[in-house]
């Protein structure tokens, strides 16, 4: 056979047929077969205390507790969910997700908790199949997905039942990717080409991170060897088209609300540049060391400049530069883990910053698959048996590490309170964390620790509108109305626009006797955001107490349906009906308002004035000693002392004390 003719013969013999792979599937035998496996009970077993977190008063509240999106459990709602923006994002999926839980299981966090812990598992799995696909080789795929499945930075995207879109958002980009390669395998079938586009509709439909996927499908024809040519380019229009889409709505979902912009407005460009390096840097480093974890990282820096850390994180780059590029033996996997991980925190490196906060936790929950990409391909390229020997025994003790580092970092979730104390003692000027730790304080009803965290957080910020708001509604309910009327002054001539600032002062003034400038207030509050529940309820009370009954009972209506999972509106309902002598309606809704907040010592108190007012004293006084079990009760006492006993005659006055929320 002559040499050309062997060569043609050749080349057929490479050339694949369509829809045939173009590499035999690997067989999976003993330890390969059944260590995927393990490493998923692994998982299940390490986060399987995650279940038993609940939430944390941080985005939780206004993604499920106060979310009146997933309230419309019909046709209209699902529509309603698609065509809007919720909490400056645009992630219907997540959000439809959200409403499927709180259909079945309420306010329960467990199954909320219980769903991200399984979603990490699948992802776990997908990640093994991914880099198993990629790059042929059995150990590198087990190392990434148990380096995946354990490291402590993805603690946050798991525990934190918000996170739902980052675990969401993740499988259908997983998908997508195993898709694609499966396109690339099976020589450029169309049927696996509109597979991975689909799905990356499903990513970018649970959250907007998702349009780093074309430039990652670049990376990886670069990586198996692509010719970059106008045909390939080509193939990815689909993809690229739909990632301007939902950038650009990603874009103005952020603009309907403000945004501080501290970092932008305090620091020169060149010191901006220095803090983007740093933050790389950031990533990267806690990749191999991930000690000094908290839900918030703040930097310590002032407007007249940055620490010599923020300036050495560039030649720390430049260091790791030179490496990549020099290493010749591994410099294909360095460069693709390299680019992987670059291509998917691009959009969360916040080129452009928003807020104080320089990184977070959950942003390598995705893309540190590049980085263990090279962990994995390194060990599966180590020959000499005393070297490898020695890397698994170090490899080992890191597994150790991470798994105590992350059964940690679950616990610090467990509530707001631990949380945000945790990202105190941390970070003890970060304004933010003292505000969420005091408001959630502030529910748990410790007013006092709640009124020193909202002192702290304003002297740190002070002209924090939202904190001075709140601390204003604190001091009221403490009876300081001198102190709550200069806050809530001073935060609606900083932000005239505020509804719940005009809300609050009505309740200000409510306290005070002045039903005029408290009616005012509230309507004003309603004009700016006919959304807010808390002004039609505090409107609701006005009204009755100055005789309007038809529309104190028309607002309290209105509050409970913006909001039907708010326990203080179904009590102001059931005292407004008591006043009405609407007394079944009035035990109805008491008691529902029990059962959203289980302990309320006014809620028992009150239900048992309505019973003794329906004649069951028995009831009543079965209430009252509830009352008086939970807590210190003087009017709950005096009610046992004069009602409970059968000589006593039925009658009480209609005057209870209530505390409006």
């Amino acid at each position: 056979m002559s040499e050309s003719k062997r060569k043609n013969f050749q080349a057929k013999q490479k050339t694949p047929i369509r829809g045939k792979p173009l590499v035999k599937k690997e067989k999976s035998t003993g330890f390969y077969k059944w260590a995927p496996i393990a490493i998923l009970i692994f998982t299940a077993l390490v986060y399987s205390k995650a279940i038993n977190n609940g939430f944390v008063g941080w985005d939780d509240n206004d993604y499920i507790i106060r979310n009146t999106f997933i309230r419309d459990f019909s046709l209209h709602g699902v529509q309603t969910i698609f065509s809007s923006f919720y909490m400056s994002n645009y992630h219907p999926f997540t959000t439809l997700v959200f409403m499927l839980e709180f259909k079945f299981f309420g306010l329960n966090p467990m199954p909320y908790h219980a769903l991200n812990v399984l979603l990490h598992i699948l992802n776990t799995w997908l990640v093994f199949k991914f880099i198993e696909q990629l790059s042929r080789k059995k150990i590198t795929a087990i190392i990434v997905a148990l380096l995946f499945a354990i490291h402590p930075m993805h603690v946050e995207s798991v525990v934190w039942v918000s996170e739902l879109k980052d675990m969401l958002y993740t499988s259908f980009y997983l998908l997508a990717l195993l898709a694609y390669l499966k396109y690339l395998r099976y020589n450029n079938s169309k049927k696996y080409y509109m597979g991975s586009l689909l799905l990356f509709v499903c990513s970018l439909f649970s959250k907007s991170a998702a349009v780093t996927l074309p430039v990652l499908l670049i990376v990886i024809d670069v990586y198996k060897g692509r010719k970059i040519n106008f045909k390939l380019l080509l193939e990815k229009v689909p993809f690229l088209l739909l990632s301007i889409v939902f950038g650009i709505l990603a874009i103005l979902s952020q603009k309907v609300i403000g945004i501080d912009n501290d970092i932008n407005l305090s620091h020169r460009f060149i010191d901006r540049i220095f803090i983007f390096t740093y933050t790389v840097s950031f990533y990267i480093v806690k990749g191999v060391f991930p000690f000094g974890l908290s839900a918030m990282h703040y930097p310590e820096m002032s407007i007249n400049g940055l620490p010599w850390i923020y300036y050495a994180s560039l030649l720390f780059l430049l260091i790791i530069a030179w490496i990549v590029i020099r290493r010749s033996s591994l410099r294909k996997e360095l460069l693709f883990g390299v680019f992987f991980f670059l291509v998917a925190i691009s959009v969360m490196l916040q080129i452009v910053q928003v807020g104080n906060a320089i990184a977070s936790e959950r942003y390598t929950y995705v893309s540190y698959i590049g980085l263990f990409f090279i962990v994995g391909q390194w060990f599966s390229s180590i020959e000499k048996k005393k070297l490898r020997n020695m890397v698994v025994a170090v490899f080992s003790f890191y597994l150790i590490l991470f798994t105590v580092q992350t059964s940690s970092r679950i616990s610090v979730w467990k509530d707001g309170d631990v949380l945000f104390t945790d990202v105190i003692n941390k970070y003890p000027n970060v304004f933010l964390a003292h505000f969420l730790r005091g408001k959630i304080r502030k529910e748990n009803g410790d007013l006092q620790g709640a009124l020193q965290d909202y002192n702290k957080s304003l002297e740190l910020k002070p002209n924090y509108v939202v904190g001075l708001t709140e601390r204003a509604d604190l001091l009221a309910k403490l009876g300081d109305n001198d102190g709550a009327m200069k806050d809530i002054n001073y935060a609606i001539k900083l932000d005239p626009t505020i509804a719940v600032a005009y809300s609050n002062r009505g309740s200000i003034y409510q306290g005070m006797g002045n039903t005029k400038l408290a009616l005012n207030d509230y309507n004003k509050a309603i004009i700016l955001n006919p959304l807010l529940a808390e002004a039609y309820n505090n409107r609701a009370i006005l009204k009755l107490n100055t005789n309007d009954r038809i529309g104190s009972l028309k607002d309290i209506r209105s509050a409970i349906a913006l909001n039907p999972n708010e326990a203080s509106l179904y009590s102001s309902s059931g005292y407004i009906k008591f006043v009405l002598k609407d007394y079944k309606g009035a035990v109805d809704d008491i008691t529902y308002s029990l059962k959203l907040k289980p302990n309320d010592i006014t809620n028992f108190y009150l239900r048992g004035n309505v019973k003794l007012n329906m004649k069951d004293t028995s009831g009543a006084c079965e209430d009252w000693n509830q009352s008086m079990a939970l807590g210190s009760s003087k009017e709950a006492l005096e009610a046992i002392s004069k009602y409970c006993h059968k000589d006593r005659r039925l009658s009480i006055p209609l005057s209870v004390p209530l505390n409006h929320e």
